[in-house]
């Protein structure tokens, strides 16, 4: 199947985010075609409209199955799952048809890769309130893709070529972190960093720093005793099983270079503590990975935009980047 470049499916995305917009200015990228085979599952009627608002979008060619693509720089083969009404819907503006479209491009990416028809899958941002008006149950891509690939043991990864980090909680609402922090979900996060650095990103010998969740670390219990009760007892085992582990580390001090730039990756115990340094460093080509999946899946590390949806000004960078990066492990989990 992988015929020298890799087949990459990408989903559009929430039809009324910058996900059209930003697929048809990815795409104008010629180093794309040369490392993977890309095309999109959509609805070529919303891209079309989406063209609209860029200069020099290429053609769009209509496709049943990855195998009747062109792969063509110039051409994006859109293989069509949903028929719109681009006069009946505004940007920036979910209901119920669109949030369907949406769920059906991610379902139907992750049954492909999960049966090889594809090499991997690359996302477009959704919604969640879309989500829900479509009446699913999932608040997110993370949570569906580890349901319909049926995987206990996941986390999500914000990656870039300067830093990476690794969630032990997501969505939360920060009142709700500590009481969901656990030792073994930290354990597990841990090491499934450890084993996809390797995996992915072919790093030998993975160093991974774990962040510590109060002020200055807890300071003996001053300041909380998550550290003592949960974190440290999770580091300590992991080192046990012999993972190159090191922390907890006060989050004020361990996102300085000199200090991060010693770490393959940082586990953190929630959002913002990891996202908040990783933007700043990679806003515009950071790249959303789900690891201990049995498939390959990239995003980007954004969301829908609405604000600015078709209007043209959306930066494709992070999709660029998760379009190279599922490249990228493709080739590196094929080498192993």
């Amino acid at each position: 199947m992988q015929q020298i470049r890799p087949i990459i499916g990408i989903t559009m995305g929430d039809p009324v985010g910058i996900g059209p917009e930003i697929i048809l200015q990815a795409l104008k990228d010629p180093l794309i075609y040369q490392t993977c085979r890309p095309f999109v599952l959509g609805d070529i009627h919303i891209l079309e409209s989406a063209a609209g608002c860029i200069k020099n979008s290429p053609d769009l060619l209509a496709i049943a199955h990855p195998q009747s693509a062109k792969y063509i720089y110039g051409k994006i083969d859109v293989m069509v799952l949903s028929d719109l009404d681009p006069d009946s819907i505004k940007w920036g503006k979910p209901d119920a048809s669109t949030g369907k479209a949406m769920i059906e491009y991610i379902t139907t990416a992750i049954d492909m890769a999960t049966e090889k028809k594809i090499d991997a899958m690359v996302t477009c941002p959704i919604n969640k309130t879309a989500m829900k008006l479509a009446g699913s149950e999932f608040t997110g891509h993370t949570e569906m893709l580890a349901e319909r690939t049926s995987t206990d043991k996941y986390a999500m990864m914000l990656a870039g070529s300067k830093l990476k980090v690794a969630l032990v909680t997501i969505h939360e609402p920060i009142a709700k972190v500590a009481s969901m922090l656990k030792t073994d979900k930290i354990i597990s996060v841990i090491e499934l960093t450890d084993q996809e650095l390797y995996r992915r990103f072919n790093v030998a010998s993975p160093h991974i720093a774990v962040a510590a969740l109060n002020p200055h670390a807890g300071e003996n219990g001053l300041f909380g005793d998550e550290e003592k009760r949960i974190i440290e007892p999770a580091i300590k085992i992991a080192r046990k099983k012999g993972l190159n582990v090191s922390g907890p580390i006060s989050p004020d001090t361990l996102f300085f270079p000199p200090v991060s730039d010693q770490f393959d990756a940082v586990v953190c115990m929630y959002h913002d503590q990891g996202l908040i340094p990783f933007k700043m460093i990679h806003f515009t080509d950071g790249v959303n990975i789900t690891l201990g999946l049995p498939i390959i899946r990239t995003s980007v590390d954004h969301g829908t935009a609405y604000d600015i949806a078709g209007n043209g000004k959306a930066d494709p960078g992070s999709l660029i980047a998760a379009i190279r990066s599922a490249a990228d492990q493709v080739a590196c989990i094929s080498e192993q």
